[in-house]
């Protein structure tokens, strides 16, 4: 029997010739053939990330469409996802597919589906989709792409170059190279390292080079995963700030000139701060659950409307597609702003930054202290339990019944439950428990007036819940 085929938060993902195979691959792309059959649609752009069979899984994608009459509009080497929403958008396109894990580890890999407005595709577009996914793909013979291409169903674009010009249409490049000084760039072995080595071709570049294997490192923009990085900008007194992104450069990660690690709900301050206070734009605030409400705090000062949707960046950009949003973002360094695509992007976040820099003067250390002082310092701290299944399905029982009234000497006095369960222990200080959508995790969150204060809720939280 077939395995069940399932998009979590962000897309299906699986471990390379486990469960990702090209059998099942094949089962996800006729399901999205006849989608888009479904809904009339007649051309997709493809592209694929710096992962273990990229190319090949690609090919296979096109092949299954192509044999539905689909014209299939496929990146030249590999490419961010943010590449191919912007494609989508600048070529239109019905529907874009990217071929990325995202920031799993190197022996993942996926598949993402974009809408034709440049963005995650609607929860309700994912689930009719899944549910044409068959037990097998009933296609006999795939047909050969040098058929494809003269049947006029297969075409090459050059979707970096496309990023490459909308970029320099939309940032002061000059400016930030010459303001923002050197800044270190860690690409994490994937797909942002060809565009920033273009863009700032002035940067001191780490893991920039095209290694599928990524010694074995998931490319996810955290802390404990760029502590090269930090070292780097702490030896050289030059570096004015470091930028990574992940995988397919659509999260980003941020360090300030001490190598400090700022993490995206101080980034979201920022980029809230710079396009209204600064450049005097308006919208709407939209953020997840999980996100500091900080943010709420800020929008409130400025009189802005806010929204708080549940995890997942599917749920902010169907909110930027129906309405004017300024700011959209969630804890796990998926951003995006007004003027661009409704897509996380890392790259253009850290452009955004490095401009805000160029045109102030400030460092980063500098634009979080504005942050703090238009709403108060903070700190935030997650911590993801690899525990036994038995073990969170008990925790999530727990959090159902309310069965938690204090961790250790932190007494609850309010629970809410939009996405997972936020225990809020009052002067803006809360835990938040909440199963990954995507990974066999537990996710434990805290929001504090500092890092040590945040450390001690969350292990005040854990002998709680795993005593």
């Amino acid at each position: 029997m077939a395995i069940p085929i399932k998009f979590g938060t962000d897309g299906w993902r699986a471990i390379i010739a486990d469960e990702y195979t090209v059998e099942n691959v094949k089962r996800v792309a006729e399901a999205t053939a006849l989608f888009m059959k479904k809904h009339k649609m007649k051309k997709v752009v493809i592209g694929h990330d710096c992962r273990f069979g990229g190319k090949l899984f690609t090919a296979v994608t096109a092949r299954v469409l192509g044999h539905y009459g689909i014209k299939c509009l496929v990146a030249e080497g590999f490419v961010s996802t943010p590449m191919i929403s912007l494609g989508v958008v600048k070529l239109k396109a019905d529907l874009g597919i990217v071929i990325t894990a995202s920031h799993n580890p190197p022996s993942y890999n996926g598949y993402k589906l974009k809408a034709s407005y440049g963005g995650p595709s609607s929860p309700s577009d994912i689930t009719e989709l899944e549910a044409l996914i068959q037990e097998t793909c009933s296609i006999p013979s795939l047909p050969p792409l040098n058929e494809l291409v003269d049947r006029k169903l297969f075409q090459d674009v050059d979707l970096e170059g496309m990023y490459l010009k909308h970029a320099r249409k939309n940032f002061d490049l000059k400016l930030i190279k010459a303001a923002a000084g050197k800044v270190a760039y860690d690409a994490m072995y994937g797909a942002g390292q060809n565009v920033v080595k273009k863009l700032l071709p002035k940067c001191v570049f780490l893991h920039c080079d095209n290694n599928p294997g990524m010694h074995g490192q998931a490319p996810e923009p955290i802390h404990r995963n760029l502590t090269l990085l930090s070292e780097t900008i702490k030896k050289n007194p030059k570096i004015t700030g470091g930028l990574a992104t992940d995988g397919d450069a659509d999260r980003i990660g941020m360090y300030d000139e001490d190598g400090n690690f700022v993490d995206s709900h101080h980034i979201l301050l920022i980029l809230l701060l710079y396009l209204h206070k600064y450049k005097g734009l308006s919208g709407k605030v939209v953020f997840t659950f999980s996100v500091t409400d900080k943010l709420k705090k800020m929008a409130e000062k400025f009189g802005l409307p806010y929204e708080i949707t549940k995890v997942g960046f599917k749920y902010i950009a169907e909110i930027m597609t129906k309405e004017d949003v300024l700011v959209g973002g969630e804890e796990s360094g998926g951003l995006a702003v007004k003027g661009h695509i409704p897509e996380r992007d890392g790259v253009w976040i850290g452009l955004m930054v490095f401009e805000f820099m160029a045109r102030t003067g400030k460092t980063v250390k500098g634009l979080v202290q504005e942050v703090y002082d238009e709403v108060g310092a903070f700190a935030f701290e997650r911590d993801d339990l690899h525990i036994t299944e038995s073990q969170k399905v008990t925790v999530v029982d727990h959090c159902k019944r309310r069965a938690y009234t204090a961790f250790g000497k932190y007494k609850i006095q309010s629970v809410e439950d939009l996405d997972g369960w936020k225990f809020v222990f009052g002067d803006e200080k809360w835990v938040m428990i909440r199963a990954s959508g995507t990974e066999p995790v537990l996710r434990v969150y805290a929001q504090g007036p500092s890092l040590a204060e945040c450390r001690a809720m969350l292990e005040a939280t854990k002998a709680t819940i795993l005593g």
